[in-house]
C-alpha cells in the first residue's frame, strides 16, 4: 500500500474488514443461544476474546457498544477473533436466544457453550471478557474453562461472592479489571478491597469513566487495555486507517 494512501480516523461507527459468522450456541440444558463470530480476513488468529454482555433486563446484549466495537475492529487491527452471544432470553437483532434470564446461575451453561464452541472450532488463546453482569456470569462460573484468564469491565460484585474470586485465584490466571471513576456500583477504592481476595488480579482504575464507558476516548481505552493483555505487541492500537478500507 502506497505511504501516501488516504487516512480516515477510526470513529464510534467505523466497521472493519473481517469474516463475521451467525453462529449458534447449544447449552448443556439444550438451549440454542445466538450469536455472532467474529475472525480476521487473514485467517491468522493471534487470540480469542468471548465477551458476555450487561445485564440484559436493564437494555445489555450481545449488541453493547463496546463489544460491537471489539468485534468491528479488533479482527483487523490486532488478529484477535471476537466471538459475542445472546445469553438466555436475550434478544438483539441478530435474534433472541433461547430460555428465560435466570441471574443466579443459569448463565454459566451459556457461558460453557461459548467456551466449548471456541475449543470445537480451534480458536487460539481464548480470554473471557465480561461487562457489567458479564463479569458476574465470568466470576462465577468461568475459573475452571479452559481460558487464558479474563478482563472484567465495571464489575459490580453483586453476585459473584469471595469464594468466586478465590476460585480464581488458585488458577493463577491473569485477570485485569477495569474500574471507571465515577461508576454507578463499584468504584476504584472499593474494587481495591473487594479484589483482594483475587490475589493476581490487576485493578486497574480508569479516570472519568462511568459505568457504560460512553464515549469514544474511553472505548480506545478499553480496547487497548484489552488488547495489552491478550496480544502485547498489538497495543496500542492505531487510530487511524487506510480510507480503503473503512466500510
Amino acid at each position: 500500500m502506497a505511504e501516501d494512501a488516504p487516512m480516515e480516523e477510526i470513529r464510534s461507527m467505523t466497521v472493519l474488514p473481517a469474516v463475521r459468522e451467525d453462529i449458534t450456541l447449544v447449552t448443556e440444558d439444550g438451549l440454542e443461544l445466538v450469536g455472532e463470530l467474529a475472525t480476521p480476513v487473514s485467517g491468522e488468529i493471534d487470540a480469542t476474546l468471548i465477551t458476555l454482555h450487561p445485564l440484559p433486563t436493564h437494555g445489555g446484549f450481545m449488541d453493547s457498544h463496546v463489544l460491537r466495537k471489539a468485534a468491528w475492529r479488533l479482527p483487523h487491527l490486532a488478529n484477535i477473533a471476537v466471538l459475542r452471544f445472546n445469553t438466555r432470553g436475550t434478544s438483539s437483532p441478530r435474534g433472541t436466544s433461547q430460555g428465560e434470564f435466570d441471574g443466579k446461575g443459569a448463565e454459566g451453561a451459556d457461558l460453557r457453550a461459548a467456551v466449548a464452541f471456541a475449543k470445537e472450532r480451534g480458536l487460539p488463546n481464548r480470554w473471557l471478557v465480561g461487562w457489567s453482569f458479564g463479569t458476574e456470569v465470568t466470576l462465577m462460573d468461568g475459573a475452571d474453562q479452559d481460558v487464558n484468564g479474563a478482563i472484567l469491565l465495571s464489575p459490580p460484585l453483586h453476585r459473584a461472592g469471595q469464594e468466586h474470586l478465590h476460585a480464581w485465584s488458585e488458577t493463577g490466571k491473569p485477570v485485569t479489571v477495569l474500574v471507571p471513576e465515577h461508576d454507578d456500583f463499584l468504584q476504584p477504592p472499593a474494587a481495591m478491597t473487594r479484589f483482594a481476595p483475587l490475589t493476581q488480579a490487576k485493578v486497574v482504575p480508569v479516570a472519568d469513566a462511568k459505568h457504560l464507558w460512553v464515549g469514544e476516548k474511553f472505548v480506545r481505552i478499553v480496547l487497548d487495555a484489552i488488547v495489552a493483555q491478550v496480544v502485547p505487541h498489538r497495543a496500542p492500537l492505531p487510530t487511524e486507517v487506510p480510507t480503503e478500507l473503512v466500510a
